[in-house]
């Protein structure tokens, strides 16, 4: 019985992989079996072994320069099954709902538009406290959570382009500093997620981890609101796990690889 439970986790640990080579080599087209595995943080053998299977099967193919693989023509014909590209919010929609039911609290994936925040899709936990729809509401991206993934990642032109304003103070606690704002941004790359108490509402309190894309751009945040007296500094580190797992699963959703 134990052994064949660890077969189907191999099993499925390898279709895992196989599917993140094949996003890899969506990305950066024809690439060698070290650049796949130190990518992917697999080994070589392993990334070998997965790539003589998929090439098999047809999906990735070697070019005139052997032992650096590309996408195969049997991609072409599994990509013409799909009718329509599903959005975000339709993506992710189970996985955020899984998580308002485990953490208890409000969820967003929201999206940015210039200097704002667009929340796109909503799941009220069951111990949340409001029922405030938060879809196609702009909030600053200074001082909410998810503003501040999408700062964190911008290049610095981009960056000092949204901020080159004086900041807004919705309340005695948004940080309009900009070498403060900088500093903490420099942490959310660090730790992998944004967090924010009563920047933008008093009594507020946010979690938000970035979604990528299959080049590894941020294109949405996942985020768990909540009072504070819930959301604090307390609960933040217990919560922030459940956000970046799920801002994660929905980017390999998107087409981002999953390294391991």
């Amino acid at each position: 019985m134990q052994d064949s439970r660890v077969a189907r986790v191999n099993s499925v640990q390898s279709v895992d992989r196989a599917v993140s080579i094949l996003q890899v080599l969506a990305r950066r087209g024809s690439v060698g079996v070290t650049e796949i595995a130190g990518e992917l943080g697999m080994h070589k053998s392993t990334a070998f072994r997965l790539l003589a299977t998929l090439e098999a099967r047809g999906l990735v193919e070697q070019n005139a320069e052997r032992g650096r693989y590309q996408l195969g023509y049997g991609v072409v014909q599994l990509a013409a099954g799909a009718t329509k590209s599903a959005g975000l919010a339709l993506l992710g929609l189970p996985i955020c709902r899984e998580l308002a039911e485990t953490v208890g609290e409000t969820v967003n994936v929201a999206v940015h538009d210039g200097r704002w925040v667009v929340s796109v899709d909503q799941v009220i936990g069951a111990a949340a406290v409001t029922t405030v729809n938060w879809v196609g509401q702009r909030s600053p991206m200074h001082a909410t959570s998810a503003g501040k993934v999408f700062l964190a990642h911008m290049s610095p032109d981009q960056l000092d382009a949204a901020i080159a304003e004086d900041l807004e103070r919705y309340t005695p606690h948004t940080v309009v500093d900009q070498d403060v704002l900088r500093h903490q941004l420099a942490i959310v790359r660090e730790r992998g997620f944004a967090s924010t108490s009563e920047e933008h509402e008093m009594g507020l309190a946010a979690i938000a981890a970035p979604v990528c894309s299959i080049d590894g751009g941020v294109v949405a945040a996942v985020t768990v609101s909540g009072p504070t007296f819930r959301v604090n500094e307390d609960t933040m580190p217990g919560l922030a796990k459940h956000v970046i797992a799920a801002a994660g699963e929905i980017s390999q959703r998107n087409g981002h690889p999953k390294r391991g």
